[in-house]
């Protein structure tokens, strides 16, 4: 058996449950879905009006395919029943609140009971030890802390795995390097876009993380390309990792060693995959969004909530040998594609496309226009030092080269801007890739 601590296996205590025997872990699945859909029916007068309204009871949830019977809940419900309209306990069992920016609206508020904390460690120590990640070693978290969920949640989890925790949080980026070398951070958690700015500045410094092993990256869509990029250029193993608010925070599902799939904290977390147009729920090996359904929270139970983030379910076995169902590693969202001439475009397939041709760097920026009442796509690229500092020639080569990237990978035709290194905006958090001018 592997010890707790073992990098190679990514065993810990907590882990465990990664393992369970399939119809074991059905039986959990069924024992909890059952208690939550009877707690938001009996305390969430939002649940229970929509069940009302169905003619369904608790009762009627007998099958975990009985499910998608339940109404879904989306985005738009917490904002409406703001802030406190979806607690399913009294104020004063809550010990934790955290809460969206807002920027679109109404935040969207999230509370915690004790237990539902307690859930939320367990799971980031369970995607710790997945990453191989162990007690041994020196985690530099530059997720935001705060009312953002990222950096409390990745931060307790680490403390729990017994791994020593810097709690630097985001953005300072020369306190990040500074740091980074000085305490010699061997594990870093943050989006992959703010990774990119620490290295690149990083190297200008002539700054040696050659300690760092593993990224612990999310909080947003990122493509292999991008992770290859990464592990080429740095030697950092880059792991995803995947949460939200609305159901825990991160945590939800993680990579493990082999990097095929994200496992869902399926005795936690219930995933259906569904139709984003009609809302039928889709076998496991199709594409569609993915709908969850929590099954040991206590403050605010979620019930078939709709993430608009796009992927599959994999049942097949994975080498690790977690009995944990995985997910697709999420590159795109629904509610991310816009539309270029009858064409559906999202910007992972621009990022995919840039990252295949020699000469670019991962730093880009999607900006759309619309003339005449026709809707058009530029794609400004970051070039490399050398191939900007070369001839005329080596720019008209690669500016052609992507254009026909472009077009192979997306089907349409997109105006192309190379600009120097260092020109394009970087982010201390979520990267924000898409500049739509047609709205203003």
């Amino acid at each position: 058996m592997s010890t707790w601590n073992d990098p190679a296996n990514g065993f810990h205590p907590l882990s465990a449950a990664d393992y369970l025997p399939r119809a074991r872990l059905e039986e959990v699945q069924l024992q909890r879905l059952r208690s939550t859909v009877a707690l938001a029916y009996a305390r969430v007068e939002h649940f229970r009006s929509r069940m009302d309204e169905r003619g369904l009871t608790p009762k009627d949830v007998q099958t975990p395919a009985d499910l998608a019977r339940l109404p879904f809940t989306v985005k738009a419900d917490l904002r409406d029943t703001y802030p406190f309209g979806l607690l399913a306990c009294p104020m004063e069992e809550v010990v934790r609140l955290h809460a969206s920016s807002g920027t679109t609206g109404r935040p969207i508020v999230v509370a915690y009971t004790q237990a539902d904390i307690e859930v939320w460690k367990e799971v980031m120590v369970r995607a710790f030890a997945s990453f191989g990640v162990h007690r041994g070693d020196i985690i530099q978290n530059a997720y935001g802390y705060g009312l953002f969920t990222g950096g409390l949640g990745a931060h307790y989890g680490a403390e729990a795995l017994g791994a020593t925790v810097i709690p630097i949080s985001g953005g300072n980026t020369e306190r990040q390097i500074m740091v980074m070398q000085d305490f010699g951070a061997t594990v870093i958690c943050c989006t992959p876009s703010y990774f990119l700015h620490l290295v690149e500045r990083a190297v200008e410094e002539k700054i040696d993380f050659s300690r760092m092993r593993v990224g612990v990256f999310g909080a947003e869509p990122w493509s292999e390309a991008m992770r290859q990029r990464i592990q080429d250029d740095t030697g950092v193993r880059g792991y995803d990792i995947y949460g939200l608010s609305e159901i825990i925070g991160p945590g939800v599902g993680a990579e493990c060693v082999h990097q095929v799939g994200l496992h869902l904290y399926e005795d936690h977390f219930f995933p259906e995959i569904i139709d984003p147009a009609s809302g039928a729920v889709l076998p496991d090996g199709s594409e569609g969004e993915l709908v969850l359904t929590t099954l040991s929270k206590r403050a605010m139970p979620m019930i078939r909530y709709r993430t608009r983030d796009v992927t599959t379910l994999i049942a097949e076995p994975c080498a690790c040998g977690r009995t944990l169902r995985r997910i697709k590693r999420i590159e795109r969202r629904s509610d991310d594609m816009f539309i270029i001439r009858g064409v559906n475009v999202f910007p992972s397939q621009v990022e995919t496309a840039l990252l295949r041709v020699d000469g670019t760097l991962p730093h880009y920026a999607i900006v759309l226009t619309r003339e005449k009442g026709l809707d058009d796509m530029e794609v400004q690229v970051e070039v490399t030092a050398e191939v900007f500092s070369d001839k005329m020639r080596a720019l008209e080569t690669l500016h052609r080269n992507l254009g026909q990237e472009l077009e192979r990978v997306l089907g349409i035709r997109a105006t192309v801007t190379l600009v120097e290194p260092r020109t394009l905006a970087r982010s201390e958090g979520k990267a924000k890739r898409v500049i739509d001018k047609r709205k203003i």
